[in-house]
């Protein structure tokens, strides 16, 4: 069979087989045995196994666990919650403060905690009633929470980026310094478009908000700022060349259970417990399908389908823009579907040799890819943040926060044009930074 026809009777089988609701993991191994024992014959998988473990056989992997247990521990404790009221006292006399305040606590949350759906609950439960009992629209008040929350997989350090490293066998530190800009110019857009939408709104008395004095304003501070002291110093030794991700990742991780444990008194054997528990289930659930999304590849390299697709880009007298139009509408209907991650090892071994023929930097498209990931969580059928919100503030119609979300949305595909049209303010940083 042409190479081309099987790629594309994969992707079809894999779609249906995915949306049967087996988890990701097994879907693409039922998917890779099928195809090798077809067409390669029932001896291609004894390399299965190997191909399996050897692909969960790096050290950089540890960096997950790790990152994964760091987000957990933060996400345990009240510091969404101070971070919010920190950030409202110090932002108080910013025309507003408040949406401001949300968005940047989504910010500074998400990168401590690189959790999306963490992020909107930690920062929701607070920021949606203070927002609405102040009068801001629904609209605003729960749609900028579920953009912000989406923040979580650019702005570093990524889980999801990480996984993007592994998979493409980019540079992990490139593609954490490739995030900050972006992230802080999505952050800015946001900021901007609920401004707009308040004033928009009518009621200009939303823009100012209730004064605090100097005391309270410091008193908030020795509850936060160990936190964010963790992530810059973890993001200070990867880029000063003191350790490697995975170290930087594990002693992030030991110092944000032990300021959660003396700041936070998390001492109870059982919320300890819940945390280690719980890092470890998605720790697990991310390696499976790292490891599955290995065979994956085997099978469409084996079976020539990558060098096909990638041979058969390079002959298309197309415009490079209008290819990169097309991966990105691909991206997006695959995002309404599946989680980041599953995106990204499903679609890297297919598109890393198609992006690098028609001349586009893989660490840009780390974040290009990233963007389009986020658009996903806050878009339905999916839409994990929308759940989150509604399931936070059940009072408000789904429409209303999916509604709400929309213009976010935009935002976001006007990052995304602003990225190709000015693609250094994803390199510009990691080529500065590293040379």
């Amino acid at each position: 069979m042409d190479p081309l026809l099987l790629g594309a009777l994969v992707a079809v089988i894999t779609i249906l087989i995915l949306f049967s609701g087996v988890s990701v993991a097994i879907g693409l191994l039922v998917v890779s045995a099928g195809f090798l024992i077809v067409f390669d014959g029932i001896r291609s998988l004894e390399l299965m196994p190997e191909i399996l473990f050897g692909k969960l056989n790096s050290f950089a992997l540890l960096s997950i666990p790790m990152f994964i247990i760091m987000g957990a521990s933060i996400a345990s404790t009240r510091a969404g919650a101070d971070l919010y009221e920190a950030l409202e006292r110090w932002l108080t006399r910013v025309p507003g403060g408040l949406v401001i305040s949300n968005l940047g606590a989504c910010a500074l949350f998400a990168a401590m905690s690189g959790s999306s759906p963490a992020t909107c609950a930690a920062i929701g439960k607070m920021g949606i009633p203070e927002m609405r009992k102040r009068g801001y629209p629904d609209g605003v008040a729960t749609g900028s929470i579920a953009a912000g929350g989406t923040l979580g997989i650019l702005i570093p350090p990524s889980v999801t980026m990480i996984v993007y490293g592994i998979a493409t066998e980019t540079s992990i530190g490139r593609l954490f310094l490739a995030g900050v800009i972006p992230g802080l110019m999505l952050v800015g857009l946001f900021m901007a478009w609920s401004l707009y939408s308040t004033w928009r709104s009518g009621n200009n008395a939303l823009l100012s908000s209730r004064s605090y004095s100097w005391k309270e304003r410091f008193e908030i501070l020795p509850r936060v700022l160990p936190f964010l002291l963790i992530i810059v110093g973890v993001l200070y030794a990867m880029y000063g060349g003191i350790a490697t991700p995975s170290e930087t990742a594990a002693v992030g991780a030991l110092m944000c259970l032990m300021i959660a444990m003396i700041i936070y008194k998390l001492w109870h054997p059982k919320l300890l417990w819940n945390v280690l528990r719980d890092s470890t289930k998605e720790s697990v659930m991310i390696l499976f399908i790292i490891a599955a999304a290995g065979v994956f590849s085997y099978m469409l390299s084996s079976l020539y389908i990558t060098q096909s697709i990638a041979e058969w880009i390079g002959t298309l007298d197309v415009n490079r823009w209008v290819l990169m139009i097309a991966i990105n509408f691909f991206l997006l209907i695959a995002g309404f579907f599946l989680p980041p991650v599953a995106v990204i090892l499903m679609a890297a071994p297919i598109l890393l040799p198609i992006i690098t023929v028609a001349g586009f930097d893989p660490i840009w498209f780390a974040v290009v890819l990233t963007i389009n990931m986020e658009i996903g969580l806050i878009s339905p059928p999916v839409g994990l943040n929308l759940y989150v919100i509604n399931g936070i503030a059940p009072e408000i119609p789904l429409k209303t926060i999916l509604m709400g979300s929309l213009p976010y949305v935009a935002c976001m595909v006007l990052a995304i044009v602003l990225l190709c049209v000015f693609p250094n303010l994803a390199t510009w940083l990691p080529d500065t930074v590293m040379s």
